[in-house]
């Protein structure tokens, strides 16, 4: 593909530098539909990064797209803060009729603002309100978020650095086969909370990713998943599952969480929640610690009614019949998996490992730079992929839901050549 120099001048001269992902695909983007995005200059690219996991549905999903255009059409609400709007109203039944009654959730859904790390940040803070406790345990390799808060629980130096503060309260602990199978799990952590003299205060919470996304593509056991949640019954602390990246049917099921069989205390969603990549977030959590005062966590921009609307729509048109979409992302994910072992098998002596599950898949080499190039030559043959993990060193693989198993084949071809190529 022959592409001319875009015109970056005032993004390279206005914008801050703290942009990130515009540096790998160094062109101006016009337009988006299905699972490819289309630069001002007309070409095409195959997108396997999804708005980072908030396009599950695709780019301008024609679905969800006509709920928005007719509720726009008719005036609806905008903006709400936390008013009851018939919008609001559609969302909760539909959530309740189609997501929480038919899993046996029991949970209050409180919307804590427009992105993850608002969620993050009212999950940490009811548990320490429900618990009286402030310390909060996280795992090595976390990625919650970018306030203070959930900064303070993930585990990337890099970011946390950017923090220019002590970020405190929070205390890690080894994820699932972070001593590759030689420690017996949670040994440290309840040798810890057992012991009068570690220094380790009582934690409110423990907050964990069932599959660590910008960590790497961890993916925690469900056995390994079960004997955390009866660790923190034992313990008296509550469980925070994150599923704001991996939920949504991301990994097959609506909630990562549920093939292991647990039910977490607090749950927090948002990225693909509203379907259509427009700014939402929910923090789900047991009827008994709904303990907040009237106004004590509150927000501008909770009242994102569009968002309601095309969540609502998205859920009736894929989550009706759960097990139809669960079983198509597990089948895509088996497509992507066959794809991987041939490229691992072709390239032997390169890839360290390949994992995954549903339709999130990264692959690690042992030349931590080689994940960056080839997600470079990768955009330069037409594909959007980006890296993950503490030194960017995990191919990331994040596409839509709804792609076509043509459209997945067609990247997974060129994901290929660009390993070949970047030798």
């Amino acid at each position: 593909m022959t592409i001319t120099q875009p015109d970056l001048s005032v993004f390279e001269t206005l914008e801050s530098e703290v942009r990130s992902y515009c540096r790998g695909w160094p062109t101006v983007f016009d337009r988006a539909q299905g699972s490819r995005m289309y630069d001002e200059d007309g070409h095409s690219y195959l997108d396997f990064f999804a708005g980072a996991g908030s396009l599950n549905y695709g780019h301008n999903n024609p679905v969800l797209k006509r709920a928005l255009i007719d509720y726009l059409s008719r005036d609806g609400v905008t903006h709400g803060l936390d008013m009851s709007t018939t919008a609001k109203r559609r969302f909760l039944e539909t959530f309740q009729n189609l997501v929480l009654r038919p899993r046996d959730l029991p949970y209050k859904v409180m919307f804590p603002g427009p992105t993850g790390t608002n969620a993050v940040e009212s999950a940490l803070k009811l548990a320490r309100k429900v618990k009286g406790r402030e310390a909060i345990v996280s795992f090595t390799n976390a990625f919650h978020g970018m306030s203070l808060g959930s900064l303070a629980v993930t585990g990337n130096a890099f970011k946390r650095a950017g923090a220019g503060i002590p970020l405190v309260h929070g205390t890690p602990m080894p994820f699932d086969n972070y001593f590759e199978g030689t420690v017996p799990d949670f040994l440290w952590f309840e040798r810890l909370l057992e012991d009068q003299g570690s220094g380790l205060n009582k934690p409110a919470a423990v907050i964990v990713e069932t599959v660590q996304g910008e960590g790497g593509i961890n993916v925690a056991r469900p056995e390994w998943l079960r004997a955390l949640k009866e660790l923190c019954e034992r313990q008296d602390m509550l469980l925070i599952v994150d599923d704001i990246q991996m939920g949504c049917g991301r990994t097959g099921a609506f909630f990562s969480f549920e093939e292991s069989g647990i039910t977490p205390d607090i749950v927090t969603v948002s990225k693909s929640i509203s379907g259509y990549g427009l700014p939402m977030s929910l923090c789900l959590f047991r009827p008994e610690l709904d303990v907040w005062e009237p106004g004590e966590h509150n927000g501008t921009f909770r009242g994102n009614n569009p968002a309601f609307v095309t969540a609502a729509a998205a859920l009736e048109a894929y989550w009706t019949d759960g097990s139809a979409m669960e079983k198509q992302t597990r089948a895509r994910g088996e497509q992507v998996e066959q794809a991987l072992i041939s490229i691992t098998e072709e390239n032997l002596a390169d890839v360290k490992e390949y994992r995954g599950r549903g339709l999130v898949w990264g692959m690690e080499f042992h030349d931590k730079d080689r994940a960056g190039r080839i997600a470079r030559r990768a955009f330069e043959l037409g594909l959007l992929i980006e890296t993950s993990g503490p030194e960017s060193e995990v191919v990331k693989l994040l596409p839509a839901l709804t792609i076509t198993p043509d459209e997945l084949d067609e990247g997974l071809s060129v994901l290929a050549r660009a390993v070949r190529e970047t030798v």
